[in-house]
């Protein structure tokens, strides 16, 4: 009984030397895994803590079985797959706030070249504006210059018609200076014809005379060029003297007339603002 006794004490001493190492290392662990809990994590839960000494061999164990090894690892498994589930998350939220951020800076771009072309479209409407206000401008100085001068017509051409005493009939010399002059004035504005007759003679019979081959000259521009009467000055001088004769020129035997082609600056206003003609206002006296 006594060597039972005696072999019994030191084989339970040598089993609780183990028991008390685990007791120690959990009441040393405990603090850790406390210090451990109050700190935030990824996945908001608490970091796992290290598994206690199970049995007499505690985390060293030979003899460990399929189903100790599980359930010591199960945790570990747990926390990698919400990790992966929790990395996958971010790239998503990553991804999704990249294409966001793509899609932004696509449409400001947009916007700003939108905003340019705005720019440039109304940079060249600008141009217009001002290149039509310096047309207007042109055409407006060119009818004050014009409108000024309207009332100042200028020779532009000038022939004399020869008669031979008491003829009053238009030869055919007579009537082919004609043409050449009154071709010139066709579908043109602002002139007139100016035509003084002389005749030799006294008096009264000299005007009547004179009267008489201008009038001749005046039914040949209406009747066989259509030249508008009011576009007709017509006066019988008799045997006034031009500006040309002198007192010791000897008088011409017969008649003449004097036929001059005067023109303002109306043609010109027509054709610097591009107006049309039309048949109403070529009928009508300037």
């Amino acid at each position: 009984m006594n060597h039972r006794l005696l072999i019994a004490l030191p084989l339970a001493a040598v089993l609780a030397v183990p028991a008390i190492a685990q007791t120690t290392s959990s009441t040393q662990n405990q603090p850790a895994a406390q210090a451990a809990t109050s700190t935030d994590t990824a996945t908001g839960k608490a970091p796992l803590t290290p598994p206690s000494r199970e049995g007499f061999w505690g985390r060293i164990n030979p003899f460990a079985r399929k189903k100790y090894v599980q359930r010591q690892t199960e945790p570990i498994r747990d926390r990698v797959n919400e990790l992966d589930e929790l990395t996958s998350a971010n790239t998503r939220n990553i991804k999704d706030t990249d294409a966001r951020a793509q899609a932004g800076i696509k449409l400001a771009s947009d916007k700003a070249d939108q905003a340019d072309q705005h720019a440039v479209d109304a940079g060249n409407k600008a141009t217009m504006a001002q290149n039509t206000a310096n047309q207007v401008t042109t055409r407006v100085q060119t009818v004050e210059n014009v409108v000024s001068n309207i009332d100042q017509y200028k020779a532009s051409n000038q022939t004399e018609i020869r008669f031979r005493p008491g003829q009053t009939m238009l030869s055919k010399n007579a009537k082919d200076a004609i043409d050449q002059m009154a071709t010139t004035v066709k579908g043109q504005r602002g002139y007139i014809f100016e035509v003084q007759g002389f005749s030799s003679g006294k008096g009264q019979a000299a005007i009547t005379a004179s009267q008489k081959m201008a009038e001749s000259v005046v039914r040949y521009l209406v009747l066989n060029h259509d030249i508008p009467v009011y576009r007709i000055y017509l006066v019988g001088m008799g045997n006034a003297p031009t500006s040309d004769e002198t007192a010791k020129t000897k008088p011409v035997a017969g008649g003449r007339v004097e036929i001059s082609l005067l023109k303002n600056d109306l043609e010109q206003l027509s054709a610097n603002t591009g107006a049309p003609m039309s048949s109403d206002q070529s009928q009508q006296p300037k």
